[in-house]
């Protein structure tokens, strides 16, 4: 297993097939989609951020500012579906005054804070955003949900074709004033991630668990040391890794030793 892991590791992202070569989830594929209420503790409270974060990362620069977060990449049958990792990617973050100049309608938004789960957004336009935020599918101003926070454009974490942006505004905006049990995402990214790219595997339940599939996520906790963790389901991989970045503690559901 951990010769397979390091070779996993070197693919060229440039390389990899897509799945799907239109990115558009077919109806007729689709495996017990499970629709219920979204029981995170989505993210994006009032309360006051920590005094170390305020210090290190004022509300008032515009950026770009440096975080210190946990990295991540993160494949399936042999295949990067995801990345974050500073050498492949501008980690950096703006103030959302900033961070709008950046923007096209479509564009992925993630919006990082102290001690939570990031929230993730698909950017509409002007300062509109269509989210999900406490069980519900809602279009706000990237001000006020932002409360203060930084935020990127993470269009490229994923290694999914993305859709036109046509039809990312349309799954979004389709889906806007859905709640409680008419959902079936359990927070803000495996939402705005399902509008980008289309793939049902971002939905509860929305893909049929096999021996042969399964999803494979690198913690690197430093230059010299990563942590493997492996799950049945992309959905369940992007849980406990909000809940890491949440936390910043590994609940270790089965890791990898690197032996055969």
């Amino acid at each position: 297993m951990g010769n397979q892991l390091d070779r996993i590791t070197h693919l060229n992202y440039s390389e990899l097939p897509t799945g799907d070569p239109s990115g558009i989830e077919k109806d007729e594929l689709r495996v017990g989609v499970a629709y219920f209420f979204s029981d995170e503790e989505e993210e994006l409270d009032d309360r006051s951020q920590s005094d170390s974060f305020k210090d290190n990362n004022s509300p008032s620069k515009d950026g770009p500012i440096a975080l210190n977060e946990v990295e991540y990449s993160a494949f399936c049958c042999q295949e990067c579906i995801y990345s974050k990792l500073r050498e492949n990617e501008d980690l950096n973050v703006y103030s959302v005054k900033t961070l709008l100049t950046m923007c096209k309608p479509g564009d992925l938004l993630e919006i990082v804070a102290n001690a939570q789960p990031p929230h993730w957004a698909i950017f509409e336009g002007d300062d509109q955003v269509i989210h999900l935020y406490k069980g519900e599918i809602r279009k706000d101003s990237l001000f006020e949900i932002s409360c203060g926070r930084q935020g990127r454009i993470v269009n490229n974490r994923y290694r999914y074709r993305p859709l036109p942006a046509d039809l990312v505004m349309q799954n979004a905006s389709g889906h806007v004033g859905l709640s409680s049990g008419e959902i079936c995402w359990t927070n803000s990214e495996s939402f705005a991630a399902w509008c980008r790219f289309g793939k049902r595997e971002f939905k509860a339940g929305g893909e049929a668990h096999s021996v042969e599939q399964r999803y494979f996520l690198k913690v690197h906790l430093s230059e010299s040391t990563a942590h493997t963790l492996m799950f049945r389901s992309l959905e369940e991989m992007i849980r406990e890794r909000r809940r890491v970045d949440a936390s910043g503690i590994l609940k270790e559901l089965s890791l990898v030793t690197g032996k055969e």
